[in-house]
């Protein structure tokens, strides 16, 4: 028997502000009519405010789907993400990040990532304790990502992410912003997964669309701003 298929519209870095009015409320509607789940890839306020928030989760009340989610590095800004994750949440936003879900059939794993570069050229734990620092978040965040993809039985498993876990889908910024821009510590752990058939992710809002990792896994830049089929600002993307 075939394994149902489920149509996934992902996007990343809406950045809504205190200031919008029902700034995505149209494009969700859309989006309802064309996908099964729809998946927020970080960077969801522009500050991390509660209000940026209230305002995303009016625009989210109504859509009809479910909607899973993992924060981004602008989420962070004010200090407020457990007070804006509660608003959202409360508009039915799941957020997989420690929280793995399954919905017909795929799961569902996520964390907002982290950087630290890629390949021969990442950042190793060495020097100063700023740089340790900087390379445990990276590590930690990995390790985080490994024990959500271990909690989820499914056969099929979508990964949703902030930072790049793959350098192809960053090409298109600075060479010298890679670094912060994501980590293949994520890629070498989404790549002991077989289950793992897409990743989609975001804030390198200058890349590329698409890649793949080492084992062949697809990965997805879903950033708002990056070209995507039909000049639509999210990818449709089935598992």
């Amino acid at each position: 028997m075939a394994e149902e298929t489920l149509t996934v519209a992902a996007i990343g870095d809406i950045h809504v502000g205190e200031n919008s009015a029902h700034p995505y409320r149209e494009l969700f509607h859309e989006i309802a009519g064309k996908a099964d789940v729809l998946a927020l890839c970080g960077d969801l306020t522009n500050h991390g405010k509660p209000r940026e928030a209230e305002i995303l989760a009016e625009d989210l009340r109504a859509i009809g789907i479910p909607v899973v989610a993992v924060l981004g590095n602008h989420d962070y800004e004010c200090g407020l993400v457990e007070e804006s994750q509660r608003i959202l949440e409360q508009a039915g936003v799941r957020f997989v990040d420690g929280a793995p879900q399954e919905i017909r059939g795929v799961g569902f794993a996520g964390v907002k990532g982290f950087g630290g570069g890629f390949g021969s050229l990442m950042l190793d734990s060495f020097g100063e304790s700023a740089i340790k620092q900087f390379v445990h978040e990276s590590v930690s965040e990995a390790m985080r990502l490994e024990s959500a993809l271990r909690q989820l039985e499914t056969e099929r498993i979508f990964v949703l992410l902030h930072y790049a876990p793959i350098a192809a889908t960053v090409v298109g910024e600075p060479t010298e912003i890679y670094p912060f821009l994501g980590s293949s510590r994520l890629a070498e752990t989404i790549d002991r997964f077989e289950t793992v058939r897409a990743v989609a992710h975001g804030h390198a809002h200058h890349g590329t669309f698409s890649g793949h990792t080492l084992r062949g896994t697809p990965v997805y830049n879903v950033a708002q701003t990056i070209p995507k089929e039909g000049g639509r600002p999210y990818a449709l993307i089935t598992v």
